[in-house]
């Protein structure tokens, strides 16, 4: 009988038949040192165990795993940008944008360049002048207002071409409506700061238009119309504070002179 369990368990636990020697003295320190560790023991024992491997319910791995899975519950750690990372990312994509420019069409370059001229050029005069000019501020917002309304009508433009890749539905028509309704109600105010304000809203609704809802657009005019739309907002801020700072100046002369 014990015998026939020997071969039973030898038959289901080891593919490699052994035979038990019985090993003492120097012989034993002799095997120990050539012919096997306790590593490659463990090793030996793991390859060719076959009945753990085979039992789902009994299998080592799966164990490790359970056991892994609940220690290794911390949050992930994120690595934090450093500051030259940073500004090697912002450095690449300014370099980017300034390639975009380069590469676009001269005429559309040139031309849009152009037409920032008559913004920049209203508040650089009154600051040059150091006195500032309501005629030349109602003149700043009544071109910008024409630009904001030509910006509207291109989208139409664009989406009306039986090839375009814009549809002609209400999304892209309606929106280049709302610019030019911002742009009228801008020249109906009385006061500059006001119609200046709305003009600035209108330009970054423009904007979000053609960066945000109409991805077709090519990368250049993209990066053209976020340079375009910077310097007519900056040009605007700069006649209201020029306006500002005038009121300020007539406001202390006259307290001074009725002291």
């Amino acid at each position: 009988d014990k015998a026939n369990m020997f071969h039973l368990i030898r038959r289901c636990c080891f593919h490699k038949p052994f035979k038990l020697q019985k090993v003492t003295g120097p012989r034993l320190l002799l095997y120990g040192k050539y012919k096997t560790t306790w590593a490659s023991l463990g090793i030996w024992l793991q390859r060719d165990m076959c009945l753990l491997s085979r039992s789902p319910s009994l299998n080592p791995a799966s164990v490790y795993a359970i056991k892994l899975q609940a220690f290794h519950t911390s949050l992930p750690i994120f690595k934090k940008k450093t500051t030259r990372e940073s500004e090697t990312k912002d450095s690449g994509i300014l370099q980017r944008s300034m390639k975009l420019l380069k590469d676009s069409p001269k005429p559309a370059l040139y031309l849009s360049l152009a037409g920032l001229i008559p913004f920049v050029s209203v508040p650089l005069s009154m600051a040059i002048q150091g006195t500032y000019y309501p005629e030349l501020a109602f003149a700043q917002v009544t071109y910008g207002a024409v630009t904001v309304s030509f910006l509207g009508g291109m989208r139409w433009g664009f989406a009306l071409p039986e090839n375009s890749p814009a549809k002609p539905d209400w999304m892209n028509l309606a929106n280049s409506v709302i610019t030019p309704l911002l742009a009228w109600q801008a020249l109906l105010f009385k006061d500059i700061t006001q119609g200046a304000i709305m003009l600035v809203m209108a330009l970054g609704i423009a904007l979000h238009y053609d960066v945000s809802l109409l991805p077709t657009y090519p990368r250049w005019f993209k990066v053209l119309r976020v340079v375009g739309t910077v310097v007519m907002v900056l040009s605007l801020l700069a006649t209201l504070a020029l306006k500002a700072f005038s009121e300020e100046q007539l406001s202390n002369g006259g307290n001074k002179w009725q002291n």
